[in-house]
């Protein structure tokens, strides 16, 4: 089999044959041996229960293809060298060596490199949030210490890793800035996130601030964090002809399609990307260098390349969290309102791109206040770009807000939990618009109730057992409900009444394909079982961004337009001679595998039976969704109430997290077994931020110095607690499901809760993540 015929039957058979496995398992209300319980069967209420996920056991056995487990006749493997300093040029790059290692098909610099487009600014290198305007492997230049210089193809990893190791570049130092005092000395500028500027002015904060009764005024600081997803970022690429096939792990598939056709002047048709599987992504799963650098030594060699980045290749290449210094100044009367909000600061970024950490988002309609002055300033380190990374600005963001709330609680001898909600907003505090769904305080008082907050001492120190002090903490989260445009589906149904529901959107192990199932089944009036999903293939219509917690708000809205259309196209095959003759597809529903007057059940025809009269196989239907018009006319969130227990040894200051819950208001719990889990996936990830995730930079040259799991740490099983997880599960009337997204709210609040209730232990605040044992002692 030629090297084409091979490329093309692993872009149909492997990608294709996989996803047909992923027809649905028995909910966990199924019978055991296969056999449904008749009401799951006889559906319309599947929205709301547990359904296992989809691809769990092709995962389980190994089946499931993931970027780098694609196996082409041909294929050579990369390795990459990296630059050591911060900025400047590359004098001379001597691979004389690296070409006479064994097994080496060809060393790539930028002075042979094929010509490429610079990427697109969203989407593009260094950064999935742009804009960045940096060509990829075309000149000399350096622009932060870890940028590829070089990329050598060899017969196996091991003999290119090899070869790598051989490469001797002489750089060309030029002033760099690395220090982020330096960079706050040069200047800081105003930030914008995704094109809108981050400054909230409402009243004068300053004012009113300085004539409030009591007050607390502090500074907060979180370090740089990367994204650590299990599976490594990797691509396995070929060109067949002028087309170039990229398996990527991407939850940025269409669009990241795009960008690489642009890079290689070619027609968007001519890349397809697929990305069944991604073994997490968290935003860092995008597109960064090393898939337009595998493309481009592909077509270099003529023969398929697999590119895999090491851990520490990942470290040196994709970004991160930015650093953050935060000011929360409260001002409140003697009741506790707030008189004044003031939550400023600084983040870093690169001059090559404008993602700042946009730690005020999460303020904006937090809590009423008379006045507010929010905004995030930015200043320029030349280091590696940072990216979006779970819940980008909350996640930091909550962490100085909530911390300076329990302050203010403890300056006015008020219960944290009393004094946020004294607090709550009636709409939201810095735009106006009305919320659309907001349940916080009825997760507050449900969570506190089974947390048994009751039970914490309001004086710090006072608990105790041997060595361990005792404490509780709790904190606010918010994170907002997004859905952008372009979302789209497409539903073919077959005669023998089956459906093939296809969205262009990403599966990171979240549970999106068992979502989007459970949805079009609801849909569709079909059983799960009669329903398969396709997603991860740049030639499905649409583009849906995992990430930002929209990917399945967007999915719905675009499975509820396709199946109006649906409706639409089945009336005129149904013809006069049908029940349904007549009606308009605003009169007709789906129901028990057929379609039926909305408000007369008698009327109805199944599907089968309208295609059989129509003597068609199938009836395949693409719609995009409407417009996100709610955007405009509510304030949209996604809530958490969460609550920790903490021991901290008072002889080594070691601190371990004893019990966590969280109360979620979140709208409607389309899958709740799934949902359970993306909640502690990401409070399990609040945990590591609050007490041992950072990125060690060196100041001195700009380099990451702990690029690997022995170096830089995140929580294993052992420090993990019991989490519990509740929700209201209230549906918001004005979304497409009444649900708003879960994947980033897990993670919000959960650092502030585990240091307030690290202060209600011991007594001894920290302001400064990771609260690591040393600043505990001090």
């Amino acid at each position: 089999m030629s090297i084409v015929d091979t490329v093309k039957e692993t872009a149909q058979g492997l990608v294709q044959g996989a996803m047909s496995k992923l027809v649905p398992m028995a909910p966990d209300s199924w019978i055991p041996g296969g056999l449904p319980d008749p009401l799951i069967r006889q559906q319309h209420g599947l929205i709301g229960t547990s359904v296992s996920r989809l691809d769990g056991p092709l995962k389980v056995r190994g089946a499931a293809p993931f970027a780098a487990e694609f196996s082409l006749e041909g294929m050579v493997y990369t390795a990459l060298a990296y630059a050591t300093i911060p900025r400047g040029r590359i004098a001379a790059i001597d691979v004389a060596a690296a070409e006479a290692a064994p097994g080496v098909v060809l060393v790539m610099t930028h002075r042979n490199a094929p010509r490429m487009n610079k990427p697109a600014v969203f989407g593009s290198s260094p950064t999935a949030a742009g804009p960045a305007d940096l060509p990829v492997m075309q000149d000399d230049r350096v622009h932060w210490n870890g940028q590829p210089i070089a990329l050598v193809l060899a017969e196996t990893q091991e003999q290119a890793d090899h070869a790598a190791s051989l490469i001797v570049p002489t750089y060309t130092t030029e002033p760099s800035t690395t220090s982020f005092e330096a960079a706050k000395a040069a200047g800081p500028q105003p930030g914008l996130f995704m094109g809108q500027p981050l400054l909230n002015e409402i009243g004068d904060a300053d004012a009113m601030l300085a004539a409030a009764p009591h007050k607390v005024d502090h500074v907060y600081r979180t370090p740089p964090h990367n994204h650590n997803a299990i599976e490594p970022h990797a691509a396995t690429i070929a060109w067949v002809g002028d087309d170039l096939i990229v398996h990527d792990a991407s939850q940025l598939v269409t669009a990241a399609a795009q960008t690489i056709a642009d890079v290689f002047d070619l027609k968007a048709g001519q890349v397809r990307l697929t990305s069944p599987f991604v073994g997490g992504g968290f935003g860092g799963k995008c597109l960064w260098d090393h898939q337009i650098l595998g493309a481009a030594a592909a077509k270099l060699a003529g023969r398929p390349v697999r590119i895999t980045l090491s851990r520490e290749g990942v470290y040196r290449i994709v970004g991160g969290r930015t650093l953050t210094e935060q000011r929360v100044a409260i001002g409140a009367d003697a009741d506790g309102r707030f008189k004044a909000l003031i939550h400023t600061g600084v983040a870093a970024m690169t001059p090559h791109n404008n993602m700042p950490e946009p730690f005020i988002l999460g303020t904006r309609g937090g809590y009423a206040a008379d006045s507010f002055k929010l905004s995030v300033e930015t200043v320029t380190m030349n280091m590696l770009a940072n990216t979006f990374m779970r819940a980008p600005g909350e996640s930091v963001g909550t962490f100085a807000l909530e911390s300076a709330i329990d302050e203010l609680a403890i300056e006015l001898d008020i219960d944290p939990i009393a004094l946020r909600i004294r607090n709550e907003p009636d709409k939201d505090p810095t735009s106006g618009l009305p919320f659309s769904s907001r349940h916080i305080v009825e997760a507050w008082r449900t969570g506190a109730e089974r947390f048994g907050w009751s039970e914490r001492s309001a004086q710090p120190g006072t608990r105790r057992e041997g060595e361990w002090l005792i404490g509780m903490g709790c904190a606010t989260g918010t994170y907002p409900y997004y859905r952008m445009p372009g979302a789209a589906a497409r539903i073919t149904l077959r005669r023998d009444g089956h459906a093939l529901v296809e969205v262009a959107a990403q599966e990171m192990g979240m549970g999106t394909a068992t979502t989007t199932a459970m949805v079009a089944a609801d849909r569709l009036g079909l059983p799960l079982d009669y329903v398969s999903v396709g997603y991860g293939d740049s030639i499905i219509p649409g583009a849906i961004l995992a990430g930002g917690s929209q990917q399945t708000a967007a999915i719905g809205a675009a499975v509820i337009a396709a199946h109006h259309a649906l409706v639409a196209e089945l009336l005129k095959l149904a013809g006069n001679d049908s029940p349904l003759a007549g009606l308009s597809p605003d009169e007709v529903g789906s129901e028990d595998g057929g379609l039926t007057k909305l408000d007369d059940p008698s009327r109805r025809e199944s599907y089968v039976s309208i295609l059989e009269r129509a003597q068609r196989d199938s009836v395949v239907v693409t719609e995009e969704a409407s417009q996100p018009l709610e955007l405009m006319h509510w304030s949209m969130h996604s809530h958490s109430a969460l609550f920790c227990e903490v021991r901290v040894n008072a002889v080594t200051g070691e601190t371990r997290v004893s019990r966590f819950l969280g109360a979620f208001d979140c709208g409607r719990i389309l899958n709740p077994k799934t949902a359970r889990s993306q909640f502690r996936g990401g409070i399990i990830m609040g945990l590591g931020m609050a007490l041992m995730e950072e990125t060690q930079f060196d100041e001195r040259n700009g380099r990451i110095m702990n690029p690997s799991l022995a170096e830089y740490h995140m929580p294993v099983h052992l420090d993990v607690p019991e989490i519990d997880v509740i929700w209201t599960d209230i549906a918001d009337p004005h979304t497409p499901m009444g649900a708003h997204g879960v994947g980033e709210i897990g993670i919000t609040g959960v650092a502030a809760a585990v240091a307030n209730a690290i202060y209600n232990a011991t007594g001894k605040r920290v302001r400064d993540l990771p609260i690591t044992l040393d600043k505990v002692l001090i």
